[in-house]
């Protein structure tokens, strides 16, 4: 990944997360990075027909440090964070459209961006050798997951961190078609 696109992508982390959501993040000169945002890092960005970004989505082995693990364990009731090869975690995925008339932070759980990057995340975890991904997600992930038919099940019960309901969640990477029916 360029160091443009990159920065690109810490914009628009910055305009949904930071902006419009409302997370308590450290920032720098309006870019969203934080300390899982490193070489091995895989960063997924989806753009519009004008190049602007309108999606976003990182996905982070587990064989080290990442933010389930490191930041959200208490979403793993009794279960350590797990640290496996076959286990890919999705994280800081957003689908937000602002450049659409009706762009709004709750709409990127419903879009076909959305959608999309969620099986490029499958797809690219399971070339990496994932058969799971673990994901920390806003509650309207849960619901996409399910209306989308991918198979996924929570790791624990949701709680509320920094105001913002969230929990861990299980995400098949299965066969390329798996939840294609």
């Amino acid at each position: 990944m360029t160091q443009q696109v990159l920065n690109d992508v810490a914009r628009y982390r910055y305009k949904v997360f930071v902006e419009t959501l409302g997370w308590d993040l450290v920032t720098e000169h309006g870019l969203e990075l934080d300390q899982f945002d490193r070489d091995d890092t895989v960063h997924l960005a989806a753009r519009d027909e004008s190049g602007n970004v309108i999606g976003t989505a990182r996905l982070l082995p587990t064989t080290r440090p990442y933010l389930l693990g490191e930041v959200f364990p208490q979403l793993l009731p009794g279960e350590p964070p797990p640290c496996d090869p076959r286990v890919w975690e999705l994280s800081r995925f957003a689908a937000v459209d602002f450049t659409a008339s009706q762009g709004s932070a709750m709409g990127q759980f419903s879009s076909p961006v959305a959608v999309a990057l969620l099986k490029s995340a499958q797809a690219i975890a399971r070339s990496n050798g994932a058969e799971r991904i673990i994901t920390v997600s806003p509650l309207g992930v849960e619901r996409l997951l399910r209306r989308e038919g991918f198979r996924a099940h929570r790791a624990g019960p949701p709680m509320v961190v920094g105001g913002h309901p969230i929990f861990a969640c299980w995400i098949d990477v299965g066969s390329a078609d798996a939840h294609e029916q």
